[in-house]
């Protein structure tokens, strides 16, 4: 079939009233952004639906692409022909015959240009019977039928098309806001960035890397991770901090099942510093309640009370199986399972310390050159940048 146009639908965006146009706005250049290596492809906007106009494209790859881009809820490849009802007539039926294994079929037009002669009542009844007259296979199932074929009569001309693509929802990127994501190389923390992403944030990302103590293929694995998260972003800046001397220092001076929760508040308050010096407004982890250790309320707790900026826990709730179910979707989780250590997985104490006192942490912290470490940390960062590329 030769589509000549995809039709996009947006469902959550429809709801924010004045600001409406603001979200339009920012999935109309996402889309832009992401088909930008398309020659010739437009995306226009008429009345509540955004279409993207093919020219000598082929529909399959650019719906592949569209798949991935936060704030559309579905989309379909269409036909754009003149509004002339023998024409609908006989392209309804070319949509009917690219679907070979449909036998029953409903059709649902709606006329949302006046100006078209012919009333939405008699259109479904005229395509209906052009369709049964030259496919003796076809049904009429107005409950359960195998396809729906829509007829959207607008201004521009009549769009035709048949089964719906579902869109990842959500959100348009960047209406929300910047954040910093904690990203290790493990399973949670891509998965808690793709679920931020989902709710409209641009996302930035933090690593924290102990060479000698984490290889360069561990390193590698979190660029990997940080470009298949591009798919959804678009865009991503990753931050690495050089962190050895802060988990040598903690080791040499610190309780040993203190050490991870300490860790983690030496993470945040580095990562407090970039957020502030890129302003971004939260930070984004991969903790999930209870999964570990360092993931029960009083060390969520401990951790927190070093920094006063909003810290969003996208998986906070969710089981294990859960979180890989996502990641396997969204193709990070082979990359986080190769057996390469990151800095939260070395100088694991053996029993560390599930319910850890603040006063304790305060008082261990106190042996450390905490402001010197920090500056060095900070100081030190390699920033990287991924764009999409499809």
């Amino acid at each position: 079939m030769n589509w000549n146009v995809i039709l996009i639908r947006y469902g959550e965006l429809s709801l924010k009233g004045r600001n409406q146009k603001f979200f339009e706005d920012r999935l109309v250049q996402n889309i832009r952004e992401k088909l930008y290596d398309f020659e010739g492809v437009r995306v226009t906007r008429e009345h509540g639906r955004l279409f993207v106009e093919l020219g000598d494209q082929p529909a399959s790859p650019i719906m592949n692409v569209l798949k991935d881009i936060f704030g559309i809820v579905s989309f379909s490849p269409a036909i754009r022909i003149p509004s002339q009802i023998d024409e609908i007539e006989q392209i309804a039926g070319h949509v009917f015959a690219s679907y070979p294994n449909v036998s029953t079929f409903k059709v649902e037009s709606r006329r949302a240009d006046k100006r078209f002669p012919i009333r939405t009542g008699e259109i479904n009844p005229r395509v209906g019977k052009y369709i049964l007259d030259h496919f003796p296979h076809a049904k009429v199932d107005v409950h359960h039928p195998d396809l729906e074929i829509k007829i959207e009569v607008r201004i521009k001309g009549t769009y035709i098309y048949g089964k719906e693509t579902a869109g990842a929802g959500g959100l348009p990127v960047g209406t929300s806001g910047k954040v910093l994501l904690l990203l290790s190389g493990g399973i949670d923390s891509p998965v808690a960035g793709y679920l931020a992403l989902k709710r409209g944030v641009e996302l930035h990302a933090i690593h924290f890397h102990s060479h000698p103590f984490t290889s360069e293929r561990a390193k590698q694995k979190v660029l990997d991770l940080s470009q298949t998260l591009t798919h959804f972003g678009g865009k991503i800046r990753l931050y690495v901090v050089p962190f050895t001397n802060v988990q040598t220092e903690i080791r040499k001076h610190c309780y040993e099942n203190y050490s991870i929760t300490i860790m983690r508040r030496m993470m945040l308050r580095i990562s407090e510093q970039v957020a502030q010096k890129y302003d971004l407004k939260a930070l984004i982890t991969g903790e999930s309640l209870g999964q570990v250790a360092s993931q029960t309320l009083e060390s969520l707790q401990a951790i927190n009370e070093v920094t006063s900026m909003p810290i969003l826990r996208p998986l906070i709730s969710m089981d294990k199986t859960d979180i890989m179910k996502i990641a396997k979707n969204i193709d990070t989780y082979e990359t986080s399972i190769l057996p390469y250590e990151d800095c939260c997985t070395v100088f694991v104490p053996e029993q560390p310390k599930t319910k850890p006192v603040i006063k304790v942490c305060n008082r261990e912290e106190k042996k450390l050159d905490m402001e010197g470490l920090v500056t060095e940390a900070v100081e030190g960062i390699e920033v990287i940048d991924f764009r999409f590329d499809k």
